[in-house]
């Protein structure tokens, strides 16, 4: 039986956190990472990280329940309506496309925050200016951690 890859992000990383699925950001990457976490393939990736808690924090779901339908092999779309279901309180389109936009744009604030960004921003790559969101950050990382250059 050949092994399903599609969640192993030993060998390639989850999906930006700027894909959307039903208006929200970060949804789809959030679900790569709880299916290679039940997969035991998550690699260097952690589900429930501090990003994923900005996700449970708007939804109202805890990571824990999410996992369930993740366990239970349901595709995204199956996710979504499962989110959507369960968030409390229920979201608006509205809501979830400014709240979308918030995310995608959100720079660190708190200084501890801009420390660890900088330093990671300047491991990756010393010579760029144009990183200054934490989805910009998630994509560069993800791009150099598989073989891509700055």
């Amino acid at each position: 039986m050949k092994k399903n890859t599609q969640s192993d992000l030993t060998q390639h990383p989850p999906r930006s956190p700027r894909v959307r699925l039903g208006g929200f950001v970060h949804l789809p990457r959030l679900i790569d990472k709880a299916r290679a976490h039940v997969a035991g393939t998550v690699g260097d990736y952690r589900y429930d990280c501090g990003m994923d808690q900005h996700f449970w924090a708007f939804t109202g779901i805890k990571a824990s329940d999410f996992i369930k339908p993740v366990r239970a092999g349901r595709s995204d779309s199956q996710l979504l309506a499962w989110v959507l279901k369960h968030g409390q309180p229920h979201r608006t389109q509205a809501e979830i496309v400014q709240w979308s936009a918030w995310f995608e744009q959100r720079a660190p604030s708190a200084v501890d925050g801009r420390e660890f960004f900088n330093s990671a921003a300047a491991k990756l790559a010393p010579k760029r200016e144009d990183v200054s969101t934490w989805f910009e950050l998630l994509d560069l990382d993800d791009y150099v951690s598989y073989g891509g250059q700055p």
